[in-house]
């Protein structure tokens, strides 16, 4: 059974100083996993997690990772500077971007992070960029094909647009060292949020058997491999949660298994694991303001897709609490609907929930990633507030709301216009 990591009366005083909707984060929550996940890769000295800033932009969650040895992945322009901007730099930094422009490229080099490429073309393109190869670079691998963990087929890398085929990542590696490149990485993501703990294990074995193969052929020295994430969370009340220390041990095996022996016993470990990092520790808190029965029953909420989109463009699911009533029956079936118009702006679809009365505050689950992150402006909606809960209870907004003149701010208005929104 999921549990809110926010009672209904804590909720309420919140809401009172910053209506809803907004996205609430779990200040505790967020602290101890960053220590567990720290915890399961200490076998390894130079381990890191670089947090998927694309996953949850916010400087203050950001922050308290870097508090655990956390870097920034990036993926962007934009993330870049806002890493910068809190400090982070040089190693801290994991530039992972595709179809990247030549800004871009310039900016990470002049901040000192570490630039993965995508594309073996790109290195002509980064050499033109900058004037140089940069001495520790990364590569992206895409072995093509299915991933499969037992007989269960996990994604379909062949069908991604990310990375090198092996035949182009091993001539990669011969044309940057050739140019200079004096370190090197692989990277590669071949799932997105799998539960289960073999995932990462499995992936990691693929990497270290594709780098012994890589220094043997190639002469390169490889500094570090990058798991890249795919490490997901339960969304659903029956699944099991990942256990961490359990994939830990499983990557430490397969390193001891065949980098060791291989004489690379020095390699760093790298994750990007935005989604675990942070998915569970936010919650979207909305009000039920409508209610409508015709061929179904409805109930309207004050969020709309716009403040999380995963289940209108996804189908994905999330868990909804009705807060104070987390042990009533639930015994009523309701589509949960935003204000878009759209039909597919629901959050849920004939979802079994408690009695919903208009008032009533809804508790959506796992938006700390790509919740917030995701959102927009379509219908002319306003992106919510997120608000920090502390460990010792008190609360901080983190992100105002959106307002209108922040809607209009960028809009090339005649001076007639303008006096309308100033």
């Amino acid at each position: 059974m999921k549990k809110p990591f926010v009672t209904k009366e804590k909720a309420q005083e919140i809401i009172k100083a910053v209506p809803t909707p907004f996205h609430l984060y779990d200040e505790k929550g967020i602290r101890a996993n960053a220590e567990a996940v720290k915890e399961a890769f200490s076998w390894n000295p130079g381990f890191k997690e670089y947090f998927a800033v694309k996953a949850n932009p916010n400087p203050t969650l950001i922050k308290i990772l870097g508090e655990y040895g956390c870097g920034c992945d990036c993926s962007s322009m934009t993330e870049l500077m806002l890493s910068e901007a809190m400090g982070f730099k040089g190693d801290d930094i994991m530039f992972s971007s595709n179809v990247t422009p030549a800004e871009e490229y310039a900016k990470c080099a002049e901040i000192g992070g570490i630039i993965n490429l995508d594309d073996i073309t790109h290195i002509d393109f980064l050499e033109e960029t900058l004037g140089y190869i940069p001495k520790k670079i990364s590569c992206r691998y895409n072995p093509g094909g299915t991933f499969k963990i037992t007989n269960d087929i996990m994604d379909n890398p062949g069908d991604a647009k990310y990375g090198m085929t092996t035949e182009q990542l091993f001539e990669a590696f011969k044309i940057l060292k050739s140019k200079g490149a004096e370190e090197f990485g692989i990277h590669a993501f071949l799932c997105s949020n799998t539960v289960t703990n073999e995932y990462y294990p499995l992936l990691a074995k693929t990497l270290f058997e594709v780098a012994v193969k890589l220094k043997e052929e190639t002469g390169a020295n490889i500094t570090f491999i990058n798991l890249s994430g795919g490490v997901g969370i339960p969304y659903r009340p029956d699944q099991e949660p990942n256990d961490i220390k359990v994939i830990g041990e499983g990557v430490r095996k397969a390193f001891e298994e065949v980098l060791v022996p291989a004489g690379m016993g020095d390699v760093s470990i790298y994750t990007e694991m935005g989604r675990f990092m942070m998915g569970p520790y936010g919650a979207l808190i909305t009000t039920a303001i409508h209610e409508k029965h015709i061929y179904k029953e409805y109930i309207g909420v004050d969020a709309c897709a716009a403040n999380l989109m995963r289940p209108a463009i996804y189908g994905a699911y999330h868990h909804i609490t009705v807060l104070g009533k987390e042990d009533a029956k639930c015994d009523h079936k309701y589509d949960i609907t935003g204000s878009l118009c759209e039909n597919c702006d629901k959050f849920a679809v004939d979802r079994m929930l408690p009695e919903i009365e208009m008032g009533d505050i809804l508790y959506i689950h796992d938006t700390g990633a790509h919740g917030h992150s995701m959102g927009y402006n379509y219908n002319g909606k306003l992106r919510s507030a997120e608000v920090l809960l502390k460990e010792d209870g008190t609360f901080k907004l983190i992100r105002r709301a959106e307002t209108a003149k922040d809607y209009f701010a960028t809009i090339d208005f005649t001076d007639e216009y303008k006096k309308m929104f100033n």
